[in-house]
C-alpha cells in the first residue's frame, strides 16, 4: 500500500500558469508595436531563450522577465524602448506577486489524504517565490515535509525517498505536470495521480510517456483520495 503521497504546488494545488499565460500575452503586445509576431516566431524565440537560461536562472517568474528582456532586445535589434523594458519588467513583478488561489476542491482532498498517509509538498521554481506561496496557501501545516527543488528528476525523488526511509514503490505523487511530477516517479517504481490543468507551458509537455496501471488520471481534486486508495 501507498505510505507516502507528494503534492505538487503550482496548478494541483494553487492557480498558476494563467498568470504566466496572461504575462505572455502582454509580452506579445508590447513586442507587436517592433515586429511581426507572427513571421518572427515569438513564442518559439522566447521559448528556447527560456530553456536555454533555466540552467542559470531556474524556473519562475524572475526567470521569466529576464528571457523576455533577453528576447526583446535580440527580436527588436536592440530598438525597443527603455519604457517598453520597464513594462516588461512590472509584468514579472505582477507574476510574483499574484494571489494564491486554491484549485477547487483541493483542500478536502489533501486534508483528506492526510489522515491515512504521510503527506509532503514537492514544488519547483524561485524558493522565494514559492516559499511565499506555500505560506498564503493556507495547507502548509498540513505537510510532513515540503520540498523546494529546483528540478524534478529522478535524483531529487530518489534523495526524498532515502531521507524519508520510503521504498518508490509505496509514493504516490498527486500533480498537473507528466514530465515532473509523474513520469521521473514512475520511472522510478513509484505511482502517480495525474490531473491536468487547463494550461499547460509548452516546456513542460513531454512526448514519448506512456500512461501505465501505476498512472490513475482524474478530473479533479475529489478524486484524489479514491484514487490513492485504489493503489498498491
Amino acid at each position: 500500500m501507498i505510505e507516502l503521497v507528494g503534492f505538487d504546488g503550482d496548478d494541483t494545488l494553487w492557480h498558476s500558469q494563467e498568470y504566466y499565460d496572461r504575462a505572455q500575452d502582454a509580452f506579445e503586445a508590447i513586442l507587436g508595436r517592433y515586429i511581426d509576431l507572427a513571421s518572427d516566431g515569438l513564442r518559439e524565440r522566447l521559448l528556447a531563450t527560456e530553456r536555454g537560461n533555466i540552467g542559470l536562472f531556474g524556473y519562475g517568474a524572475k526567470g521569466m522577465t529576464l528571457s523576455m528582456i533577453e528576447s526583446a532586445i535580440e527580436l527588436t535589434d536592440g530598438r525597443i524602448d527603455a519604457r517598453d523594458i520597464h513594462r516588461i519588467v512590472r509584468l514579472g513583478k505582477e507574476v510574483l506577486s499574484h494571489p494564491v488561489e486554491l484549485l477547487p476542491g483541493i483542500r478536502d482532498a489533501v486534508e483528506r489524504v492526510a489522515r491515512t498517509h504521510r503527506v509532503v509538498l514537492i514544488t519547483k521554481g524561485d524558493l522565494f517565490h514559492q516559499e511565499s506561496k506555500v505560506a498564503r496557501c493556507g495547507l502548509a501545516d498540513v505537510f510532513h515535509r515540503i520540498e523546494i527543488v529546483s528540478e524534478k528528476d529522478p535524483p531529487a525523488y530518489t534523495r526524498l525517498f532515502r531521507e524519508l526511509a520510503v521504498p518508490p514503490e509505496r509514493f504516490a505523487m498527486v500533480g498537473n505536470s507528466l514530465k515532473s511530477d509523474i513520469a521521473p516517479v514512475v520511472d522510478l517504481g513509484g505511482w502517480g495521480v495525474y490531473m491536468p490543468y487547463h494550461s499547460t507551458w509548452a516546456h513542460e509537455v513531454v512526448t514519448g510517456f506512456t500512461m501505465t496501471e501505476r498512472v490513475v488520471e482524474v478530473l479533479g481534486a475529489d478524486a484524489i483520495p479514491d484514487a490513492i486508495a485504489r493503489m498498491g
